[in-house]
């Protein structure tokens, strides 16, 4: 199974594009967060996106919130909007969940869950499954300035459920690195896209 994964797209629609004119050499495209710009610009670059005819996965980012994220997406059929949620593509289960843990320092307009919400929608992630998030896991793809800047509660899933992959983006530092925890690879994807064979 190929995928087309991507984050952190921020209505750049020449990068949404890019991602649309690929698509049709994957079996599925994932999206990572972060579509839209502080709560602006979301629906013009799910309509770049929605061009794209082969099964796609979202998960809001924190510059927009899931219920905006599966508005702007209600009319593209091939997409489809987790948030502590799944859906299976070829017999493969996909668990998505989307907003920033842990909490940022941004105020309102950042889509932020605390712990506790965070593992309550990781919590029926099945074992195996590609997970799509937009915070990366403590500890991998998640280094800006010497800090760690990732999820413990997405670290403990990965460790309780072992996925087989792991989406993400947030930290634009990371854009395109690529680490292991156990048997599960993690990507951070960036706007640009990266291919991962699974």
């Amino acid at each position: 199974m190929r995928l087309l994964v991507c984050s952190d797209i921020h209505c750049d629609h020449g990068a949404a594009q890019s991602i649309v004119e690929r698509s049709g050499d994957a079996s599925a495209v994932l999206v990572a967060g972060d579509v839209g710009v502080m709560r602006t610009g979301l629906q013009e670059t799910v309509d770049v996106l929605a061009a794209i005819s082969v099964p796609t996965v979202l998960v809001a980012g924190n510059g927009e919130s899931a219920e905006e994220l599966a508005a702007a997406c209600a009319g593209w059929s091939a997409g489809h909007v987790l948030h502590g949620s799944g859906h299976e593509i070829e017999g493969v289960p996909f668990w998505g969940v989307g907003g920033a843990n842990p909490v940022t320092p941004f105020g309102a307009w950042s889509y932020d869950l605390d712990d506790v919400e965070m593992g309550v929608l990781l919590e029926d992630c099945p074992p195996d499954a590609v997970l799509v998030t937009h915070s990366p896991p403590l500890g991998h793809v998640d280094r800006v300035s010497g800090q760690h800047l990732g999820s413990r509660v997405i670290l403990d899933t990965i460790r309780k459920k072992h996925p087989r992959l792991v989406v993400c983006g947030h930290i634009h530092a990371c854009w395109t690195e690529e680490a292991r925890e156990g048997t599960t690879h993690i990507v951070n994807a960036g706007p640009a896209g990266v291919w991962v064979d699974i």
